[in-house]
């Protein structure tokens, strides 16, 4: 039997807040999305893969950027790529990580970079809102990465937390990058300003949702249409009305998807496609029946 990924005859459902299967069964689907952040290889995803993706498709979700954050957890990714052909890998070094590095780590991304079906670099960046890794270590790791993205001419997934002049600083250095994303973006709008002057690209998860977040719905409206991403970051970061369910999965996606559409005055039928669109186009994702 095909994997759940081999998806050419199925159909996806238009989502409108009923139940994904039910809907299926009533219409042909409208809607597609690809999550572009996503680690399908943590612990409450994995272990069920094929019924994390059967569900997404239910539900309009077609295509994946698995997300690895370091060098074990690329070989998880890509070995889940080879089975699922619609999930496509980034791979890199989180700052949670950047205190574990082993000798020649760098070497062995730059190895992974260099791959056909690696398609960005990342995640990388910094987090000072935790300590798990010294700033300095954080910092030599993630320029040594942003060196590999320009070294193998593919775009960088950006995890910024509490660090933004630290990171825009860092960045500066490498004005050769092909692509910079800024995932999970949850700063402020002079932040989004400030990242949109260089024409870096920002994506947003189910934060967007949530009932506290209204500067970022203003940010969701100020991103040009032709930088923005939607993504899950699952399996954390449940959007409401979802929100205390857990794991989160790209199944969910929708939900960010219609409050992004609704604050930039967009039918979700416009979104969509113009997301899907963006995410090709930042990582060259390969052209198929999909797209």
């Amino acid at each position: 039997a095909n994997p759940p990924c081999v998806t050419s005859k199925r159909r996806f459902c238009r989502w409108n807040g009923i139940d994904s299967a039910a809907a299926a069964t009533r219409r042909e689907c409208l809607v597609q999305l690809i999550d572009s952040h996503c680690h399908l290889t943590f612990d409450g995803l994995h272990g069920r893969i094929d019924d994390v993706i059967r569900r997404a498709h239910d539900a309009g979700v077609t295509h994946f950027i698995t997300i690895a954050t370091d060098a074990a957890d690329a070989l998880r990714a890509l070995a889940l790529s080879q089975k699922h052909p619609c999930v496509y890998v980034a791979a890199g070094i989180h700052p949670h990580e950047a205190g574990k590095v082993a000798a020649g780590w760098d070497d062995a991304l730059l190895q992974n970079a260099r791959r056909n079906d690696i398609y960005a670099v990342g995640e990388t960046g910094l987090d000072y809102h935790y300590d798990f890794a010294d700033k300095n270590a954080q910092l030599a790791v993630f320029r040594r990465q942003l060196e590999i993205a320009c070294q193998v001419n593919k775009p960088v997934v950006i995890h910024c937390r509490e660090a933004h002049q630290d990171t825009m600083s860092a960045l500066a250095d490498f004005k050769g990058l092909p692509g910079c994303v800024f995932h999970c973006f949850t700063g402020d709008e002079n932040e989004a300003g400030q990242i949109l002057e260089r024409g870096y690209w920002l994506s947003l998860t189910g934060v967007v949702t949530f009932k506290r977040s209204d500067e970022l719905r203003r940010v969701a409206k100020m991103i040009p249409d032709d930088r923005l991403m939607v993504e899950t970051d699952a399996p954390y970061l449940s959007p409401e009305p979802v929100r205390n369910i857990r794991p989160n999965e790209p199944a969910n996606m929708p939900h960010t998807a219609r409050c992004i559409a609704e604050q930039r005055r967009m039918d979700i039928e416009e979104l969509a496609p113009l997301s899907v669109r963006n995410t090709r186009r930042f990582f060259s994702l390969p052209a198929n029946e999909l797209a």
